[in-house]
């Protein structure tokens, strides 16, 4: 059996999508499975759209995941160089060889020919295509003789090298995840393999590296489908073995009605609306702004999928933004989506080194990799038993791409949050406060008050940051009291009562939660008062509102100087 290798080939043209960790995953857990190798290769062909700081991003960001390459252009390894840039001599090879075959030739159109030609097409309702059909009319070494081909090139006329597809074969195509297919080659162009810089495409480029890196299996994202056929025939041209090849299926949009509420729906209104009228700026803002809003405001309602498919022939501004909803509600997720309901579709913060503009990453969200991965790894494969919490190395014992489905994955924001607060609990709290102590966070306050913190506060936390923010109150003494929780913990007795417990606590040597609440229902009881009587507006002082774990456990942590000052605070504000 030969060995598995499998390789993840991104493109520094941008931050990595969780789409492309997806398939970074599913290489890594298919490698590993097999007793493989998995091998990162950066394909940087496409120097227009090279973004500075995109290769190292894609390094950081599988190191985080827990997806560590065998070979890298970091690591090395025996099929080194792993950056297209650096491989120039090993393609001008291929080309040379490809040249010689009968399936490919060098074509001299220029842009500008091109376009014109594409204009007449266009005039007669048609759509122009370099193929099997047109070529020999164009200006490439099929149409010409060998004397005008060869003056053009000793006048060092600029040329692309195109595949010459076969006329009227028809192909059979198999894929692990999506069965066996077929392809007619008079469907198919003839696509440009080497541009006229001599670099070339993604399609020559990709099967070269792959056949000279001995890879195996090519997973890749469903968008690549329709280069299957050609990709088979390149393989065929260069007398090569294809690999296997398995094809993902995208991952969808959320359901926008688990994302919309009360709290958020003006703003992710406001992102819509920018949107709309940018693509139709025929339309004033505040209108388009007032239909989305009421159609959001549906969006949990049964009727909401009907009313975008309602007719409103006779309302041009309504029926567009209908249009624009249904579009913009479905398909592939987007890094859009991400800005407009406030959720991460990147791993890390990436800034673009143009605009400066800072794209939020889960990492930076107070996600952990272990949810992450987890995340992203039943986005399109089922385990078994349908277990959904899987550790890495589990992941790796289960993986099987029979059981990656066709169908397409739809993002949750709710399955990522569920699984990070799964993550958090299996924490210890001395990692907890590892992480807290490395954000931004201020916590003035010692370890070992800290680590109870974390113990008390963790089992409703879904980020790191939530120990904090849902338990602000062991830091910083409440500035407001909450109106309804004044109204039923509060009366005229009760500045009186507070008064006497703060007192009372001054006669606690040992200030411990333990002694505390000894000291409480001794002072209750005393007073004749059941011990919500005093443990509600306790809490009100200490917390300003009525939450938080055991009041003995506040009060402790804060310490007793603080205690009797938030007592006197909370009596002085209801006078």
């Amino acid at each position: 059996m030969e060995k598995v290798r499998v390789r993840f080939a991104p493109s520094p043209t941008g931050p990595l999508h969780l789409g492309g960790v997806r398939t970074a995953l599913y290489d890594y857990l298919f490698a590993k499975n097999q007793g493989g190798e998995f091998v990162l290769r950066i394909e940087d062909t496409d120097t227009a759209r090279y973004v500075e700081g995109a290769e190292e991003y894609i390094e950081e960001a599988l190191e985080w995941c827990g997806i560590i390459p065998d070979e890298s252009p970091k690591k090395g390894g025996k099929f080194a160089p792993y950056r297209q840039s650096e491989r120039r001599d090993i393609y001008d090879k291929y080309t040379e060889q490809i040249l010689k075959t009968d399936y490919a030739y060098i074509a001299f159109d220029t842009a500008e020919e091109l376009d014109a030609i594409r204009a007449e097409y266009e005039a007669k309702g048609d759509v122009f295509s370099y193929d099997n059909k047109t070529r020999n009319r164009l200006r490439n070494s099929l149409a010409l003789s060998e004397e005008e081909v060869q003056q053009l090139l000793d006048a060092k006329t600029p040329y692309v090298v195109r595949f010459k597809m076969p006329v009227d074969r028809t192909l059979g195509l198999v894929d692990i995840i999506r069965g066996n297919s077929a392809v007619n080659t008079d469907t198919l162009d003839d696509k440009v393999l080497v541009k006229n810089d001599g670099m070339p495409t993604y399609h020559f480029a990709n099967i070269i590296d792959d056949h000279e890196m001995e890879i195996s299996h090519v997973i890749r994202g469903e968008e690549w489908l329709p280069s299957l056929g050609l990709h088979t025939l390149l393989y065929e041209a260069m007398g090569w073995e294809a690999p296997q090849f398995a094809h993902l299926s995208l991952i969808l949009k959320p359901d926008i009605s688990t994302l919309i509420n009360k709290e958020n729906i003006d703003s992710i209104t406001k992102s819509f609306t920018e949107e709309f009228v940018a693509k139709n700026n025929q339309f004033s803002f505040d209108e388009s702004a007032t239909i989305i809003k009421s159609l959001f405001s549906e969006v949990k309602s049964p009727r909401f999928k009907s009313m975008l498919n309602e007719n409103d022939k006779d309302n041009e501004i309504t029926a567009s933004v209908k249009q624009f909803l249904k579009k913009g509600l479905s398909g592939k997720l987007s890094k859009r989506d991400g800005d407009k309901f406030g959720f991460p579709v990147f791993p890390l913060n990436f800034t673009d080194p143009k605009t400066g503009n800072v794209s939020k990453g889960y990492r930076e969200s107070g996600y952990l990799p272990e949810a992450f991965i987890n995340m992203i790894s039943l986005l399109g494969w089922s385990p078994a038993d349908d277990k959904e919490n899987l550790t890495l190395e589990e992941m790796i014992k289960e993986f099987d791409l029979h059981k990656v489905h066709k169908a397409g994955a739809r993002f949750s924001k709710e399955k990522s949050e569920s699984l990070n607060h799964y993550y958090i609990q299996l924490k210890s709290n001395e990692e907890l406060l590892n992480i807290l102590k490395n954000s931004d966070l201020s916590l003035n306050m010692d370890d070992e008050k800290l680590l109870k913190i974390i113990h008390l506060m963790k089992e409703r936390a879904t980020f790191p940051k939530d120990i904090y923010e849902n338990g602000k109150f062991f830091f910083e003494a409440p500035t407001s009291y909450d109106e309804k929780a004044s109204k039923k913990a509060w009366n005229d007795e009760t500045s009186n009562l507070l008064t006497e417990f703060a007192e009372n606590l001054n006669s606690i040597d040992d200030f411990v939660s333990e002694n505390i609440k000894q000291n409480l229902h001794d002072f209750a009881e005393n007073k004749g008062l059941g011990m919500g009587k005093v443990m509600m507006p306790l809490r009100l002082a200490l917390v300003g509102e009525l939450k938080g774990p055991d009041v003995p456990d506040i009060l402790e942590l804060i310490g007793k100087e603080e205690s009797v000052a938030r007592i006197s605070n909370a009596v002085n504000n209801f006078k």
